[in-house]
């Protein structure tokens, strides 16, 4: 109130002096100047303004002069007043005048005025022009002082801070300026950003005697205390402005320095909320930061929170990395989330920063990788330990972990080595010996060492805990009696071992017995009961020359198996293990092994065949073997080539069963080399020699076709008759027909096809166009000609109900689903047999086809009928069951029905242990993360990958499923290690390509929501 008191007074006086001059003021120019003068002197410049407005208007007066000095003067009071008043009008007047004017004193003034003008308004560059060229010559003290204080400021606001900083220190220096307190606070901002921390702080604390100060500078002097070393008055202080100013600018970096020291005084629970406020205010922290934080957190046994923050710090090799993954391990494995835990002791195990944490980490990972299946891994890793840290406190729980996992992986030999090491050995490892010695045992059995084996065994009966392989021991008796030919023994004492209830404890031993069983009922002939126990056995460990007799001869058997049951491929898996490992019966596995080439390649049977001759030319298979090479070469039309063949077997005694097809094959072979009487003679001579074979019949059939060619069918009759035959009439068409028939029947299929192609063109009408048809099919189908042989299955099916209707349409269903891949045809084809089928068997095979091409082609509505009829029959298999529910769980999913499609998946499952399976476990997590239940689809895709792993197609999925789960719950760690594991190591590109694409998303949304700002 006194301020204003004294102004108005002021004002009154002023008041009362013009009104006491009135005439002069009016009538006198000089008088009204020195009157706006008087008042620009004493600061009342809105009382001048108008005076010098109207000085201003008398200048453009008749007769005035504008060049007089007056006249510079009245402009500039008049600018100086308009400039005080902040009246931008008068900016470009004042700054021409200033360009203008032949004044130094009143251009140095003015430009104080303007430079104060720009300052007011913050337009800071714009002041320095000013301010610069106004110097302090021709200014007042109180100007001075001014000019300085503005000139720093604008200084200091242009980040000038060399040239502020001698103009702030000289007002601070002066308690009585006005501008004091403020000049000490920004020269005291330039003493802290110079580390002079000492007049920093000085200047801070005189600055804070003004409320308007009081909370920076605080702040400043906090951290100053810190740099100076005194942390407790910088915490004290710290904590005490942070009650006092919670909501300021400064709160959040103050925040930060506080939770700072805390944690330097390892007073981790009082720092975090410190440390929190500072993570909730920032945008950006650094990786030191969140560190400090995410550690609060673990150590406040806070682990989701410190899992959050030291994920987001696996991108370096940098000791704050090692240490993050070394705790972010630790924090997983508290919360029980073992793989993840694997993940960061991996990422620590790989960084040397510290000798300690990789030690332990590189212990934890291959501990981990031991009890989450990665044996592998496991032991590599477990090796490395032992080697790089002989003397860690953890080589006794590696070494013991090690030797469980090479027994659990057969390694006996190196598991034996390193019991005999341990000393003082746990119960645990006291169980494990006798499974150790057993295996060894096994070993020694398999290298024929049976001495050996013999008193491994004794130490497993005479050892504590033996219950586990006791079983086992009573198993490789019965092993050593049957490979002594005391079958009723081995019986015996495989049975002893199968009703023990101890079966499953050991695979190489179960395979081992069911082998044996396998062989017991190959002897007895079972076939089918038989392959069970042979494809057990083929599903062990791959064998190789050492392999065991008992064993080559069981691939064999399970070859044979395959072979009679027509499933070719396997059988040549098989028969291929005896040629490869030259084994007992390898000529018969070459023999078998021509057979099953002949299928597909007449020349790659011939070479087979004549393999057999040269590489074992004492096997009763060799006649065998020339014959077939002779029907191969024959059928690719190569007949001079097949008449060495046919005369080696004609000329082995052994061989005389084959003698009729010689004959026959020697006939046909003449007739194709355009030697019609050599072929009659054979013909001939097999119907004398062999007429009551079955060959005889088609060599007269032969001798027929042959005079018929020739034109002599009166011979034909006349030697028919000397035989006994008669012939009829009016045959037409049937003789061309019955040619070609004859080709087929001889297994002859390029000349069938031939023939029947010729038949088929000469008689469009003919009697027999439809078998014409089906037998040219057939040889196109043996020859796989798809297409082809579809063809004429297709003329048979369309030409409605006959005796080859059902055959065609059962083939040409086959053909359009296996072969070609056609599934609407095969569809058709299908539905075309049910229709067609007079047997359950068939009508039952179009159900099943007809549900697997809706399958196929993703008609799930429409599969999901098909498989209500399929159902409704007796007697399916499992397969067929766990089709129609997985169509049916298809279409439920389609239809949003999640539940119901949720129970026919589990249908799947319990049914198949294939790829459906696979499919159906897969669905089942897709459906929870559709739901966005992120729990259920993280266990279902799991299920996926523990329980189908040999399907690529849905453990690839399966696994970027789990990717997408983690990115859902913005766990980037594990969603970029799993995204960024498929890329690397997946064998199907577009699902390679597929994580890639996500992956490079993942670390997208990682970088646009992390608050680290040194990323």
């Amino acid at each position: 109130m006194t301020k204003q008191f004294i102004l108005l007074s002021g004002l009154v006086t002023s008041i009362c002096t013009l009104q006491a001059q009135p005439s002069a003021i009016h009538t006198d120019p000089d008088a009204k100047f020195k009157q706006a003068e008087l008042y620009f002197d004493h600061g009342q410049y809105t009382l001048a303004l108008p005076l010098l407005r109207e000085l201003q208007t008398a200048l453009q007066a008749p007769g005035a002069d504008p060049q007089s000095l007056t006249t510079d003067e009245i402009h500039y009071y008049l600018y100086a007043c308009q400039l005080l008043d902040d009246e931008n009008a008068a900016v470009e007047p004042a700054k021409e005048y200033v360009n203008s004017v032949n004044n130094q004193a009143r251009v140095q003034q003015l430009s104080f005025y303007l430079g104060d003008y720009y300052f007011r308004r913050k337009e800071f560059a714009k002041s320095l022009t000013y301010l610069e060229s106004a110097g302090i010559s021709n200014l007042g003290n109180e100007e001075i002082g001014k000019e300085k204080f503005e000139l720093g400021y604008a200084y200091f606001s242009e980040k000038q801070y060399d040239k502020a900083g001698p103009l702030l220190d000289a007002i601070r220096q002066v308690p009585k300026d006005p501008h004091y307190v403020d000049a000490n606070y920004y020269y005291g901002y330039i003493a802290y950003a110079a580390r002079q921390f000492t007049t920093a702080l000085d200047c801070f604390q005189k600055a804070e005697a003004d409320p308007a100060y009081q909370g920076t500078a605080s702040f400043y002097e906090t951290e100053i205390f810190y740099f100076l070393g005194q942390k407790d008055k910088a915490l004290s202080k710290g904590a005490s402005i942070l009650k006092q100013y919670l909501g300021s600018s400064y709160a959040v970096e103050l925040n930060r320095l506080v939770g700072h020291m805390y944690f330097e005084r390892k007073e981790f629970a009082k720092a975090l909320p410190y440390l929190e406020a500072f993570m909730n205010g920032s945008d950006k922290i650094s990786r030191e930061e969140l560190y400090e934080l995410s550690y609060c957190y673990y150590q406040n046994a806070q682990y989701d929170k410190a899992i959050e923050g030291f994920k987001q710090l696996s991108d370096r090799t940098d000791s704050l990395s090692q240490s993050s993954m070394y705790l972010l391990g630790d924090a997983y494995l508290k919360t029980g989330d073992k793989p993840s835990a694997r993940n960061a002791f991996s990422f620590c195990a790989d960084n040397s920063s510290y000798a300690q944490q990789r030690e332990i980490s590189l212990f934890n990972y291959g501990k981990l990788s031991v009890e989450l299946g990665y044996q592998n891994i496991a032991l590599t890793s477990l090796k490395k330990f032992l080697q790089t840290y002989p003397q860690s406190t953890y080589v006794p729980e590696a070494r013991e972990l090690l030797v469980s996992l090479l027994a659990n992986t057969s390694n006996y030999r190196e598991a034996l080595e390193l019991l005999q090491g341990v000393q003082n050995p746990s119960e645990a490892t006291q169980r494990l010996y006798p499974r150790v010695l057993y295996g060894r045992a096994v070993e020694y059995i398999n290298d024929q060492q049976l001495t050996e084996a013999d008193d491994l065994l004794g130490k497993v009966l005479s050892a504590p805990y033996h219950d586990q392989v006791l079983a086992l021991a009573w198993f490789w008796r019965g092993e050593l009696a049957y490979r002594a030919g005391k079958y009723d023994t081995a019986i015996r004492y495989l049975d002893q071992f199968l009703r023990s209830g101890r079966t499953n404890q050991g695979d190489i031993s179960a395979r081992e017995a069911r082998y044996d069983m396998g062989y017991c009922l190959f002897q007895l002939q079972d076939y089918n009961q038989a392959l069970g126990y042979f494809q057990q056995v083929a599903r062990g460990q791959a064998p190789a020359i050492g392999t065991p007799g008992l064993e080559q001869d069981a691939y064999l058997r399970a070859a044979d198996c395959y072979f009679v049951m027509r499933d070719y491929k396997r059988a040549k898996e098989n028969y291929d293990l005896a040629l490869t490992y030259h084994w007992q019966g390898s000529d018969y596995a070459l023999y078998q092994e021509a057979m099953i080439a002949g299928i597909s390649s007449g020349p790659a049977k011939v070479k087979l065949l004549q393999q057999v001759a040269r590489s074992y030319p004492g096997s009763r298979l060799v006649s065998e073997s020339n014959m077939e090479v002779a029907n191969t070469l024959i059928a690719e039309e190569h007949f001079s080539d097949a008449v060495p063949y046919l005369n080696a077997v004609a000329a082995d005694p052994a061989a005389i069963a084959l003698k009729p097809k010689v004959l026959l094959k020697l006939g046909i072979v003449n007739y194709n080399m355009n030697k019609p009487d050599a072929a009659l003679s054979q013909y001939k001579q097999l119907v004398q020699q062999f007429h009551n074979a079955p060959e005889a019949d088609e060599a007269l059939a032969n001798i027929k076709s042959i005079y018929v060619d020739m034109g002599r069918p009166g011979d034909y009759i006349n030697y028919a008759t000397t035989t006994g035959k008669s012939v009829s009439g009016g045959e037409a068409d049937s003789i061309t027909y019955a040619a070609a028939q004859l080709q087929y029947d001889n297994g002859s299929c390029p000349d069938a096809t031939r023939q029947f192609a010729d038949y088929i063109g000469k008689y469009p009408q003919g009697a027999y166009q439809i078998p014409a048809h089906f037998y040219s099919a057939e040889c196109l189908s043996q020859q796989k000609k798809w297409p082809e042989a579809l063809s004429g299955y297709d003329y048979v099916v369309s030409q409605g109900s006959s005796k080859y209707a059902e055959k065609s349409a059962l083939a040409a269903s086959r053909i359009a689903y296996f072969e070609l891949k056609d599934y609407p045809a095969a569809s058709i084809y299908f539905n075309r047999l049910r229709d067609y089928a007079t047997s359950d068997q068939n009508q039952l095979e179009a159900l099943k086809g007809l549900l697997r091409c809706q399958y196929e082609l993703q008609h799930y509505d429409s599969a999901t009928l098909v498989a209500r009829d399929l159902l409704a029959h007796k007697g399916l298999s499992t397969d067929d069951k766990a089709l129609g529910a997985l169509v049916t769980g298809k279409n439920q999913q389609l239809q949003g029905q999640y539940d119901p499609a949720a129970t026919s998946y589990k249908t799947v499952v319990s049914l198949n242990r294939g790829e459906w399976a696979a499919e159906a476990r897969y669905e089942i997590a897709h459906m929870f993360l559709d739901q966005n239940n992120l729990n259920a689809a993280e266990k279902a895709g799991f299920e996926v990958i523990n329980k189908s792993g040999s399907y690529d197609l849905w453990v690839t999925k399966a696994y970027l499923l789990l990717g997408d789960v983690y990115d859902k719950r913005k766990d980037y760690f594990n969603a970029k290690a799993t995204f960024q594991s498929i890329a690397q190591n997946a064998s199907i590109p577009e699902l390679k390509q597929l994580a890639q694409q996500r992956l490079d998303q993942v670390k997208q949304e990682e970088a646009q929501h992390s608050k680290i700002g040194d990323q």
